[in-house]
């Protein structure tokens, strides 16, 4: 349980509303030594409403964050507050250790620079995203564009030469057809002259040259028949092969199109596409970037720049005296043991002493009906005796 740090001497009555105790908590100092301080007690508040700021905008810019990579905002919020949290407990530790006595306070204000910075160029991030939604949505759009394109030029780096074959293969087979065919429209046009005669001898009618023409024009036809029947399946199956390419082309496309998003990342990369492209806005990222980093600065400089009071200097005696005080508890707390021990040896040695001042008639008297068996005894030797004695009457060292 934590005990109450309090004056004995109450001099002053002052009761602080509960913000001001939240804004002394965020500010990491002691209620019971800032209630004496009357100066102090702004200079806290100052700093707390800065921690409060921090902690606000770290919740924020991690919940739009999270929100773009997750449509669930329940989620988003939560994992925004438990990110702005981590933010708050960093800026209180870190605040913490700065006073007018710590010697290393610089090393704090380096940490906390360095962390700025690193999440400061993050967070600026999320926070243009949000400014600048319809321009990077809009940038989104054509880079996807881009994307699909590029994919388009993969696919089609991957299954050309497999369709150039196919259409050397095909156009080969058509043109056989082509030029048979050819051969049969031309016989059938000088069949059709020669029985109108409108071509050939210019006689009406269906003489020996006509019939020679129409039987030519019959075979050639046959012959573009079986030529078609022997043809037409290969053509088939190339069209075929050809279409389950274009298929696959057009399933690879349909699956890259469906990872096309508004990301965070995509947006990122957006972003980065209109700061190269866009001068003005080049400009103001990097103040956003820059102001950011003084939002997340901010309780590390309100309390190194903000002047020490009495604040500091209670929290340093008030350090000092707990420490004298732990130290003449501890030194009369082993005093008193060491007292015990001693009485207690000196004790324990006067019941010893006492012990073997009662048994010693006792003991002597054993000794001696012990001797005078062994003397009428005359079978056992003295050495034999001796051992047997020595078990039986002498004491053993404590262990």
């Amino acid at each position: 349980m934590r005990q109450s740090i309090s004056s004995l001497s109450q001099r002053e009555q002052y009761t602080p509303g509960k913000w001001d105790e939240f804004l002394w908590w965020l500010g990491t100092a002691e209620k019971e030594l800032l209630v004496q301080c009357v100066v102090d007690r702004n200079r806290y508040r100052i700093i707390g409403t800065t921690v409060l700021a921090t902690w606000s905008f770290a919740t924020l810019a991690w919940t739009y964050f999270w929100s773009t990579i997750t449509s669930n905002w329940f989620l988003s919020v939560l994992l925004g507050l438990f990110m702005g949290f981590i933010i708050l407990t960093i800026d209180r530790a870190l605040i913490k250790g700065i006073n007018k006595f710590n010697k290393n306070r610089i090393t704090p204000l380096l940490l906390r620079g360095l962390l700025a910075v690193t999440l400061g160029t993050f967070m600026a991030q999320p926070a243009i995203l949000f400014m600048f939604d319809k321009e990077i949505k809009l940038q989104a759009s054509l880079d996807n564009e881009v994307r699909k394109r590029t994919k388009q030029q993969e696919l089609d780096s991957l299954y050309n030469p497999q369709k150039q074959v196919l259409n050397t293969q095909r156009a080969q087979l058509q043109n056989q057809l082509d030029l048979k065919y050819s051969e049969v429209s031309k016989a059938r046009e000088e069949y059709i002259a020669e029985t109108d005669g409108s071509g050939g001898t210019g006689k009406i009618g269906i003489k020996t040259i006509a019939l020679a023409k129409k039987a030519e024009y019959e075979k050639l036809d046959n012959e573009y028949k079986n030529l078609f029947s022997a043809l037409q399946p290969n053509i088939t199956s190339i069209d075929s092969s050809l279409a389950g390419i274009n298929a696959i082309i057009k399933k690879e496309n349909d699956v890259f199109g469906g990872f096309l998003n508004n990301g965070f990342l995509t947006r990122i990369e957006a972003l980065n596409n209109l700061v190269k492209k866009n001068t003005a806005l080049q400009w103001r990222y990097f103040l956003i970037v820059i102001i950011l980093m003084l939002i997340e600065l901010m309780p590390v400089l309100a309390k190194t720049l903000l002047p020490a009071g009495t604040y500091d200097e209670k929290v340093r005696l008030t350090e000092e005296m707990e420490k004298e005080v732990a130290e003449s508890n501890q030194l009369k707390e082993k005093q008193l043991k060491e007292m015990y021990n001693q009485l207690a040896r000196e004790k324990d040695e006067a019941f010893i002493r006492h012990f073997f001042a009662l048994t010693e008639a006792e003991r002597n008297e054993k000794m001696k009906n012990r001797l005078e068996k062994w003397t009428s005894d005359h079978e056992e030797s003295f050495d034999g005796f001796w051992t047997q004695f020595k078990k039986d009457m002498l004491t053993k060292q404590e262990s």
